[in-house]
């Protein structure tokens, strides 16, 4: 154990390579782990917020969650695990089924046991057995249906909260992204949030309250949010009462602790697993990713990332924490710096654990506005759904054959359009739950017939249609 944690200390010529097991001089490591900090801050504490779970505890466990990841994967895939956005959907479709926070953080853990079991059964068999089963085609899909699927979260929750608000931070969050050199790009959600802040607080001053419903507040007696008159920052007064350190605490919006157990249901499990198949893919294209850029050979560690992650994700959810995947912001981070040393990585995870200890840290983001939420998940939804289409155009998935036009069609449509498929009273499918079983079972039939039979073009199966 003790060699695992010895770096070769290298001083550099400009422009030449840092190795997982190298490092700078501690000083110049500090540095560099705060750098990943701000890179995976925004999306981090973001997508918790979407979640209706607590931002501390996310921030906490993604440091945490990114020493085991480092240590079972014996340092040498330099990764961050920051929340992962792969299970917001199915998270909205439980708390739209009734379903409450521990509900959401049991369903969670479950399909964190699975990628966990996944990643044993890669280490054993080979990475070969991702892509039979999960070819990019149908794992393009999955990814796209899960971004799409989150629409109405954003038209239904977020947007009507303050339009306006969102609108200039949605168009700033883009600018940023796309116009803002080097590392600014790529810490634009974190800079989006500043931005909206500042524009609801400007708001504030010059226009006055605004009259709109808010989540979890001013309930009617059948539990649904009723439009009142607030600030846009009406939450700021509790950082005030929030105390400088101690652990996360308090209820969530649904009155459950932000520290819990989890709870287990059939119904609310099938609702997520689909998301295994996005952190299936994420992981591989890290690792993929990262042996790019170092030149190593990682595949004999793909199966330890893999499980690693479920491991985590698995553990955060039984104390009431967020999801985790690897994060490819930390992968610009090392792509713009050419340093891959894994100590960078325990130096950020030490900073987020202490974050995660700031109760007042927390208020901060709690605070957040809902139509500053409103404008950044406007973008990074699509964003996540076109993640799909970036997977098939990397890997050259071709529409002109049948087996990927037609095998995949039905799945996306039940998906993203909310299709269900009632089985009893209890217990249906629908969503991303039915989009992904359609698209795995539908692409794997027509794959192996068409291998079967002979080839038709696109032409005859879309005047077939």
């Amino acid at each position: 154990m003790s060699s695992m944690f010895k770096w070769d200390v290298v001083d550099p010529a400009p422009g030449q390579p840092v190795g997982p097991r190298q490092r700078l001089s501690w000083g110049r490591t500090a540095g560099l782990g705060a750098q990943h900090v701000v890179a995976m801050f925004g999306a981090t504490f973001v997508f918790p917020l979407v979640m209706g779970l607590d931002p501390n505890l996310a921030i906490m466990f993604s440091g945490i969650c990114t020493i085991l990841f480092l240590l079972i994967c014996n340092n040498r895939v330099p990764s961050y695990l920051g929340t992962s956005a792969s299970f917001v959907a199915a998270v909205a479709a439980i708390r739209g089924q009734g379903g409450d926070s521990a509900d959401v953080t049991g369903a969670i853990m479950v399909a964190g046991i699975v990628l966990a079991l996944v990643g044993v059964l890669v280490h054993f068999a080979g990475s070969g057995v991702i892509h039979k089963i999960l070819p990019p085609a149908v794992t393009g899909a999955v990814v796209m249906l899960i971004g799409f699927n989150l629409a109405p979260v954003v038209a239904g929750i977020y947007w009507p909260q303050d339009q306006w608000i969102a609108l200039l931070t949605a168009a700033f969050m883009v600018f940023a992204a796309v116009l803002f050199p080097g590392f600014w790009s790529r810490i634009a959600v974190f800079l989006a949030l500043i931005f909206g802040f500042l524009m609801s607080w400007l708001f504030d001053g010059v226009f006055g309250a605004i009259t709109t419903p808010l989540p979890g507040q001013n309930l009617d007696e059948n539990g649904v949010a009723q439009a009142f008159s607030h600030d846009r920052l009406w939450a700021w007064g509790n950082v005030d009462k929030a105390d400088w350190i101690g652990f996360p605490s308090g209820t969530l919006g649904d009155g459950v602790s932000v520290v819990h157990g989890p709870s287990f249901s059939l119904t609310f499990v099938l609702l997520v697993l689909p998301g295994v198949i996005a952190l299936i893919a994420e992981n591989t294209g890290h690792v993929k990713a990262v042996a790019e850029m170092t030149g190593e050979d990682l595949d004999p560690y793909m199966g330890r990332a893999i499980g690693a992650d479920g491991f985590a994700t698995a553990l955060a959810s039984a104390f009431g924490g967020s999801p985790t995947t690897t994060y490819a912001e930390n992968i610009g981070v090392m792509g713009a710096t050419r340093v891959y040393s894994t100590a960078a990585y325990y130096v950020a995870a030490a900073v987020a654990i202490l974050l995660g200890l700031c109760p007042k840290f927390g208020a901060i983001v709690n605070a957040t506005p809902g139509g500053v939420l409103g404008g950044i998940t406007v973008v990074l939804y699509g964003m996540i759904g076109l993640v799909g289409a970036k997977i098939w155009v990397e890997n050259h998935v071709d529409f002109g054959n049948p087996v990927n036009l037609v095998g995949l069609s039905a799945g996306l449509i039940a998906g993203i359009g909310g299709v269900t498929l009632k089985f009893t009273d209890n217990f249906e499918l629908g969503g991303i739950a039915l989009g992904t079983i359609l698209v795995i079972v539908f692409f794997h039939m027509v794959n192996r017939g068409h291998r079967a039979g002979t080839h038709r073009g696109a032409d005859e199966v879309t005047h077939a249609l």
